[in-house]
């Protein structure tokens, strides 16, 4: 028997003890669930809400909040996207909720300025690229997609200041950026605190059960079960995944620091990034960026100790694998193949892009680079030179201001995954 509260009264119900395969299946989630997450506010209501999902058939409503600010994804977003799919494949419903309204303020997490915000057209370009890339992990047609301006644009003026009343300043610059900006006597303006308001207030628009998100956002998520509270709503769980690590092994992986792999790269691209992961992040990376099977990670990482696995055998097979997820099969056998070839056997790919050239016979080696669109720009083709990353049919280039004869049949290599053969016009 238990009490529950229904429209202001307080009412006796029934609840039926789970049958044994209801509490096997209850025990089958939970463990699953909870692979690689870092913490789950409170962990006894995580459990009842499975418990209570199970036994009556109801898929409990998982949420994700995201600010369409960077539409390239990499695997650094989709350590809670895999998590998603685990619940998504328990049946459970998943809420993407895209923070096209709070996106014209921008998350103020981490940050030690204000951000710029963003246009209409900037947020809307976004949020379709995000949806478009999470659809490669998610069940997009078994996905809830939202907006959030759906019910922050319609609050008047009164709400907004009953959502403001929820929280003293106090409680904000308990937030570690709020608090650093706060010392640094760097400015803080007054609508950045509305941004946990704001996405507390989803979670009470949407119903949400379950909220995800990295270990940077508990403030933001913790808001979400305060707000639900204050409105009578019954009160979310909140689970933190962990923020991995770059091919750098020290900083979080980011687009801007050039330490990621996206999930729109190229195969070749995406596994020879893989090789280069450190050895220490292997483990971390096959629990939370891929779904293969605890048992096999742990034997794995045990395989790793000992010595019975080599490093370089694991990031093959990890290269491979996230290739395949993103790609297909064959796809992640010809790039293990073109791996092998290219930098084990140090040989040149037999398959690699040829461009006709109908240029100057002569060109400096900064704009052959740059018309070849192997680099982007002068000054990135002018420091991969002195890096030590350009050669013409496998010699090194140093010179940056060389002057390059064009030939038929010539091969520009840059770094160690590009390259190009230039014929003649």
């Amino acid at each position: 028997m238990v009490l529950v509260k229904i429209k202001g009264e307080i009412k006796v119900t029934e609840e039926r003890a789970l049958t044994t395969a209801q509490q096997e299946a209850v025990d089958e989630q939970i463990a699953a669930l909870m692979r690689g997450v870092v913490e789950v506010v409170p962990k006894e209501d995580f459990r009842k809400k499975i418990e209570e999902s199970v036994r009556t058939g109801r898929p409990l409503k998982i949420k994700l909040g995201m600010d369409p600010t960077a539409p390239d994804v990499h695997l650094g977003h989709t350590v809670v996207m895999q998590k998603l799919r685990q619940f998504q494949s328990y049946g459970h419903h998943i809420q993407l909720v895209i923070g096209d309204f709070t996106g014209k303020i921008g998350d103020p997490t981490g940050k030690s300025e204000t951000r710029k915000p963003l246009t209409d057209e900037q947020v809307m370009e976004n949020a379709r690229t995000y949806v478009e890339q999470y659809g490669k992990v998610l069940d997009i047609d078994k996905t809830e997609v939202l907006y959030n301006s759906s019910w922050l644009s319609e609050l008047k003026f009164d709400d907004v200041l009953k959502l403001a009343g929820q929280i003293t300043v106090a409680r904000m610059l308990e937030r570690e950026d709020f608090s650093q900006r706060y010392k640094n006597e760097q400015p803080i303006s007054v609508h950045e605190f509305f941004y946990p308001l704001m996405q507390g207030y989803d979670s009470v628009a949407m119903g949400t059960d379950i909220e995800l998100g990295g270990t940077d956002q508990t403030f933001n998520l913790l808001m979400g079960r305060q707000l639900q509270e204050t409105y009578g709503k019954e009160k979310q769980v909140i689970m933190t995944l962990p923020l991995i690590e770059g091919l750098d092994g020290v900083r979080k992986m980011s687009k801007s620091l050039g330490n990621y792999i996206g999930i729109d790269e190229a195969p070749n691209e995406m596994f020879g990034k893989a090789m280069s992961i450190p050895d220490e992040l292997m483990v971390k990376y096959y629990q939370l960026v891929t779904d293969v099977p605890m048992a096999d990670v742990e034997a794995l990482e045990r395989g790793l100790a000992d010595g019975t696995v080599h490093p370089r055998d694991a990031k093959m097979a990890l290269g491979a694998k996230l290739v395949e997820m993103y790609h297909s099969e064959a796809a992640a056998k010809e790039a293990k193949d073109y791996f092998t070839t290219v930098f084990q056997k140090r040989a040149l790919p037999d398959d690699m892009p040829e461009v006709q050239w109908t240029g100057e016979k002569e060109v400096p080696v900064i704009d052959l680079l740059v018309q070849l669109k192997m680099q982007s720009s002068k000054g990135e083709a002018r420091r991969m030179i002195q890096g030590g990353g350009v050669k013409i049919n496998e010699e090194k280039v140093t010179d940056i201001h060389m002057t390059v004869p064009i030939t038929d049949g010539m091969i520009v290599q840059v770094g160690k995954r590009k390259f190009m053969r230039v014929l003649e016009g």
